[in-house]
């Protein structure tokens, strides 16, 4: 069975988890294809997507987004309010522009540090994505270039200490193995 129809699968028996919002959350190691996933059940589903990417500070910030996820987008969703997703401006290092997020009965979530924490509270279906780490670091640097291979080191040791004091593999719903390039 293909890690869409698994994960829409599960979404489809899961209650909402966030206020009447249903939220898959896709979480894993860099380079494992939680993007590509994630998109694929965003359209599927209907749903808007909220991707990590756009929330970490800097380079240094993962554990750091899961708490800006969490007071800006998924807590105030519970609540029926007005989310918002901060955003980081890559380019100037430092925060950006905070953006209204439109969400009815759905969201898709997608990144490191997605279902981490308190954020997996919120994420009735939690995947965890994961792969070789020489085909996840290949995919990353082709997807983001030199620079991210310059702090392929530095994000993976974050990797390590945010997943490995969280537990965040062993709290997913569906544990998924990407293979070959996405």
């Amino acid at each position: 069975m293909s890690a869409l129809r698994q994960v829409l699968d599960h979404a489809a028996t899961a209650p909402p988890s966030c206020g009447r919002v249903h939220v898959v959350a896709i979480d894993g190691r860099s380079g494992s294809g939680k993007t590509s996933l994630a998109r694929e059940v965003a359209a599927s589903w209907g749903a808007p997507l909220v991707s990590m990417d756009s929330i970490y500070p800097g380079w240094s910030g993962l554990a750091a987004a899961t708490d800006l996820l969490v007071e800006h987008v998924l807590r105030p969703l519970s609540r029926g309010e007005q989310p918002i997703v901060p955003t980081w401006d890559w380019l100037a290092d430092r925060p950006g522009p905070r953006i209204p997020l439109a969400v009815t009965d759905r969201l898709v979530v997608e990144g490191c540090g997605s279902t981490v924490g308190e954020a997996a509270d919120f994420a009735g279906t939690r995947v965890w994505l994961d792969g070789p780490a020489d085909l996840r670091r290949a995919r990353a640097i082709a997807r983001d270039g030199a620079i991210f291979e310059a702090y392929w080191e530095m994000w993976a040791a974050q990797e390590e200490r945010v997943f490995g004091a969280d537990g965040t593999r062993s709290r997913a719903h569906l544990v998924l193995e990407s293979v070959g390039p996405t």
